[in-house]
């Protein structure tokens, strides 16, 4: 992928080179700037949302529940997995129509009809649907290992519910908290399904950038640079959060 971003394309054939036209031609466009500021933001909100959402899911399956519950809760999450994702997309395309379910419903209070597709919130419920389980599986698997006395102590000392959950519960369940928000945001940043079909592909991200550019008079270095500028992005982000998610508390 790399060599294949100094390629050159001369008569609509891509042939092998060692040249920097395909980078100066899409790092000096706004359009690659726009698509990867969008696609961060778009990654970011994700990651954010979907782990506030998780994280109360995850909390009542590691401590309200018992463990035959809790296993039969991961195994919920997982069955989504066993469909297609592009189904469940379209499903969604369905559900969130101005003649859908969820317009219908609201319909009946006086409501509506609300515009959700081709909108950054269809986008986010499309994300939502490709990393929500995963993450409250990440998440209940960390905090299930916490041990309970810790949280018992947190509560003899006058602790209530949200301190002991901030000072006791979080800090120690860290590491996975952190892991599980860094397969949300690899997850959604590389994302081109949720995007295309539910946020309408306009503004683009850089996954629906690679599309149009591919198409764009068979421009396979330019797309490849696009893919190698989302693989360093992705790189940067994972050893980052890697790192603040194994530091110890404390050091500097």
């Amino acid at each position: 992928m790399v060599a294949m971003s100094f390629f050159v394309v001369k008569n609509y054939r891509m042939r092998e080179a060692f040249e920097f036209v395909s980078w100066a031609k899409m790092l000096g466009r706004h359009t690659f700037w726009d698509a990867y500021g969008y696609t961060l933001l778009l990654a970011v909100c994700s990651t954010v949302i979907v782990s506030l959402i998780a994280f109360p899911a995850a909390y009542a399956l590691a401590f309200k529940t018992s463990a035959t519950v809790r296993r039969w809760a991961i195994f919920l999450l997982v069955v989504p997995f066993f469909t297609s994702y592009l189904v469940r997309i379209f499903s969604w395309y369905v559900v969130l129509a101005e003649s859908g379910p969820v317009n219908s419903v609201l319909g009946f209070f006086g409501l509506g009809p609300f515009t959700m597709l081709n909108t950054m919130f269809g986008t986010m419920v499309g994300y939502a649907t490709l990393t929500l389980p995963l993450v409250v599986i990440l998440q209940t698997v960390s905090l299930a290992n916490i041990d309970n006395r810790f949280i018992e102590a947190a509560h003899n000392l006058g602790c209530g519910a949200f301190r002991t959950i901030h000072a006791v519960i979080v800090p120690m369940a860290k590491t996975g908290l952190v892991i599980a928000a860094l397969f949300c945001f690899i997850l959604s940043f590389g994302d081109f399904v949720s995007p295309y079909y539910l946020g309408g592909s306009k503004p683009p991200t850089l996954a629906i950038l690679i599309i149009d550019t591919t198409k764009s008079g068979q421009q396979w270095p330019r797309a490849a640079v696009v893919a190698v500028m989302m693989m360093l992005t992705l790189f940067t982000v994972a050893f980052s959060s890697i790192w603040y998610a194994y530091r110890k508390r404390g050091s500097r």
